[in-house]
C-alpha cells in the first residue's frame, strides 16, 4: 500500500505524484525507460538502476531546475524521500516563521566509509540551497563522489552556497569543524549506513519473512551501505561527537533505516542528559524511514512526532444509519396511536430512539445542539442489547433450578404458616410478605408453593416472567411518553426516569462520582434531517471498546425496522 498520503505536509509529491506520461513526453532521456501497457498506463521498472537514475535526474530538472550527473556505481537517491528530510529540518529550525533574510547554515555529514552522506549527487545541499537559500558544508571521503558532487554544485551555479570538502576516512563532525571553530551551525544532516554486515544488507535474518521483497533496486554497493555495528553504532558516534561540540550546532539529526534503532538511540540520549530530543517518520511510496534529532539549546521549539500529530488530527467518522421517509411515516403513525406529541420527523425518530434506550436501561439525556437536529448524550453502563432472548431463557432456568427443601422442613414451614394464620389477621399477613419481597427473600407461602411439588413448571415461570415484562413495558412506555413531551431545555435540569432506572450504581447506593467511572462507553447521538430522510449519527466520546457502540447502533436500527414491520 502506498504511503504517499503520510508524506510531509509540504512535500510537493504528497497529493500530486510524478506524472510519468507527462515527464516522458517532455524529457527524451526519461522516455526510453518508461513502459506503456495495453490500457495506456505508463509505468517504470524500479528494479532497473538506469530507470531509477533517469527518474531522479528528471524530477530534479523538472521540479527544481537542477541538472545533475550520477554514476551507476554509486547510490542513486530518491527525490521524495530526501525532500521529506529537508522539510523536517525546516520544522526543526523554524524556517517557515523565521526571517528569510537570515542565512541558515547546515552540515551534510559524509559517513566516512561510503558516499550517501553528501554523495555523488550532493542532493541535500542542492535541495536546501535551491529551496531555502541555505549555506552547506558538505563532507565527502570517496574520490568519485567528491568529484561528481563538486561538478553538480558548479554546473548549477551554487558554489557560493555549497562548500564540498574532502575529508579523511571515518571523519564525522569533530574533524570537519576544526577549521571553522567560530561558526555556529543551525543543523546537521546524515544518512548513515543501515547495515552491520553483508547478510543483513541482503535481508538475511533482518527482514521479516512475511514481508514482500523490495519493489526497487538497491543502487548502493555492499561497501556503501554497510558499517561496523550498523546504523546504531554509527549514530552513537555522532551522539558522542555532539556531547563535545554541544552548542556548536543548534540541531543534530540523522536518518534511520530501521525502526528498531530508534528506541536504543533515544535511551542513549536520555542517559547522556540531552535536554531536547524528537523523532519523525518519512513515508513515501512503499518505503518507511525514521529520523532522530536532538539539541542542547533550551530555546529551540521541538516539533511533535508527525505520527502522533496525525492521530490527533485524524477525524473519527461517526457510525450512522438512515431512517427512510416511508419508515418515518410509519413510526409517526405508531407514535400518534400511543398518544405521543411528536409531529416532526426528527422528533418522531428521537422519541422512538429514547424509548428503545429506556427499554435497554441505557442512560441518555438531551444536550444543546443545532437548529435542525436533536442531540442525546448516551452513557452505557452494561451491555443490555445483545443476547436478550438468551438472558430471558437463563432467568427461566434459574427459577426452575431453585433449591428444594426436605420433607421435614416443608412440614415445619407448613405448621408455622398455619399457626401464623390462626393468630394474625389478613392485614398482618400482608406486611411480612412485603418486607420479605423487599429484602430479596420469598414469603413462606410462596416457598411452599415452589417446593411442595416435585418441580416448578416452565409454564408458571413463563407466565410470571410475562406479567413482569408487561408491567415493565407499560412503565417504560409512560417514561418514554414523558420524555417525548419534555423540551430540550428541561432535560438539562431534570434526570430522565429512564436514566434513574438504568443506573445500577445508584441502586447500590454509590455516589455519582463513582458511577461516572463505571461505564462501557459514552457517545453523542445526533438525529438530523437528510433530505426527506432522517440520519442518526453516533460519535464516539470515550469508553472501553468502540465495537460496543457499533453493536448498539445496529440494535437501534434493527428495532426501528421491526417496529415498522410489526
Amino acid at each position: 500500500m502506498s504511503l504517499n498520503k503520510s508524506m510531509h505536509a509540504r512535500n510537493r509529491y504528497k497529493d500530486k505524484p510524478p506524472d510519468f506520461a507527462y515527464l516522458a513526453g517532455k524529457h527524451p532521456e526519461f522516455r526510453q525507460h518508461v513502459q506503456t501497457t495495453l490500457s495506456g498506463r505508463v509505468s517504470l521498472n524500479f528494479k532497473d538502476p538506469e530507470a531509477v537514475r533517469a527518474l531522479t535526474c528528471t524530477l530534479l530538472k523538472e521540479d527544481f531546475g537542477l541538472t545533475i550527473d550520477i554514476p551507476l556505481e554509486r547510490l542513486i537517491p530518491t527525490v521524495p524521500l530526501r525532500l521529506n528530510y529537508i522539510h523536517w529540518v525546516e520544522d526543526l529550525i523554524g524556517h517557515q516563521g523565521a526571517d528569510k533574510g537570515v542565512l541558515r547554515r547546515g552540515i551534510d555529514i559524509g559517513t566516512g566509509i561510503r558516499c550517501s552522506g553528501t554523495g555523488a549527487s550532493c542532493i541535500y545541499p542542492l535541495l536546501g540551497s535551491t529551496l531555502n537559500g541555505w549555506y552547506f558544508l558538505a563532507t565527502e571521503v570517496d574520490d568519485m563522489c567528491f568529484n561528481y558532487a563538486k561538478k553538480n554544485v558548479e554546473q548549477n551555479n551554487l558554489s557560493d552556497l555549497i562548500k564540498v570538502v574532502k575529508v579523511p576516512q571515518k571523519t564525522l563532525l569533530m574533524d570537519a569543524l576544526k577549521e571553522e571553530s567560530e561558526i555556529i551551525y543551525d543543523f546537521c544532516m546524515c544518512n548513515p549506513p543501515f547495515f552491520a554486515n553483508q547478510l543483513e544488507a541482503k535481508g538475511v535474518n533482518s527482514r521479516n519473512p512475511r514481508r514482500p521483497p523490495p519493489s526497487s533496486v538497491n543502487t548502493g554497493g555492499i561497501t556503501e551501505i554497510m558499517a561496523e555495528g550498523g546504523e546504531l553504532e554509527f549514530v552513537k558516534r555522532i551522539i558522542h561527537d555532539s556531547l563535545q561540540l554541544k552548542k556548536r550546532l543548534r540541531w543534530y539529526s540523522c536518518m534511520l533505516g530501521k525502526k528498531c534503532s530508534l528506541a536504543p538511540l533515544k535511551e542513549e540520549l536520555r542517559i547522556q542528559g540531552v535536554p531536547k530530543v524528537t523523532h519523525t517518520e518519512f513515508c513515501q511510496g512503499r518505503t518507511m524511514r525514521w529520523a532522530l534529532a536532538w539539541s542542547f539549546y533550551d530555546d529551540v521549539q521541538v516539533p511533535s512526532p508527525p505520527s502522533k500529530r496525525r492521530k490527533l488530527e485524524k477525524p473519527r467518522k461517526p457510525i450512522t444509519f438512515t431512517v427512510l421517509a416511508s419508515t418515518v411515516k410509519e413510526l409517526s403513525t405508531k407514535a400518534a396511536a400511543m398518544g405521543w406529541d411528536a409531529v416532526e420527523a426528527i422528533a418522531v425518530v428521537r422519541a422512538w430512539v429514547e424509548k428503545i434506550l429506556a427499554d435497554l436501561k441505557v442512560q441518555h439525556k438531551r444536550v444543546p445542539c443545532g437548529k435542525d437536529e436533536v442531540s442525546l448524550f448516551v452513557t452505557a453502563i452494561e451491555n443490555s442489547w445483545i443476547h436478550l432472548r438468551r438472558k430471558k431463557r437463563e432467568r427461566v432456568r434459574q427459577l426452575r433450578e431453585l433449591p428444594r427443601a426436605s420433607e421435614d422442613v416443608l412440614q415445619a414451614m407448613e405448621e408455622e404458616k398455619n399457626g401464623q394464620k390462626s393468630v394474625s389477621n389478613s392485614s398482618d399477613c400482608e406486611k411480612p410478605k412485603t418486607e420479605d419481597s423487599e429484602t430479596g427473600f420469598m414469603a413462606p407461602d410462596e416457598d411452599v408453593h415452589l417446593t411442595a411439588g416435585d418441580k416448578l413448571t416452565e409454564e408458571s415461570a413463563d407466565k410470571e416472567e410475562h406479567s413482569e415484562h408487561v408491567e415493565e413495558e407499560e412503565t417504560e412506555a409512560k417514561q418514554a411518553e414523558m420524555s417525548c413531551n419534555k423540551g430540550s431545555s428541561n432535560a438539562k435540569e431534570e434526570l430522565q426516569p429512564s436514566e434513574e432506572a438504568s443506573n445500577p450504581a445508584v441502586e447500590k447506593g454509590q455516589s455519582p462520582k463513582e458511577t461516572s467511572r463505571c461505564f462501557l462507553f459514552k457517545c453523542l447521538m445526533n438525529v438530523k434531517k437528510e433530505g426527506n430522510d432522517v440520519l442518526v449519527e453516533m460519535h464516539w466520546v470515550e469508553g472501553q471498546n468502540r465495537d460496543l457502540m457499533n453493536q448498539l447502533c445496529t440494535y437501534l436500527r434493527n428495532q426501528i425496522l421491526r417496529l415498522v414491520a410489526g
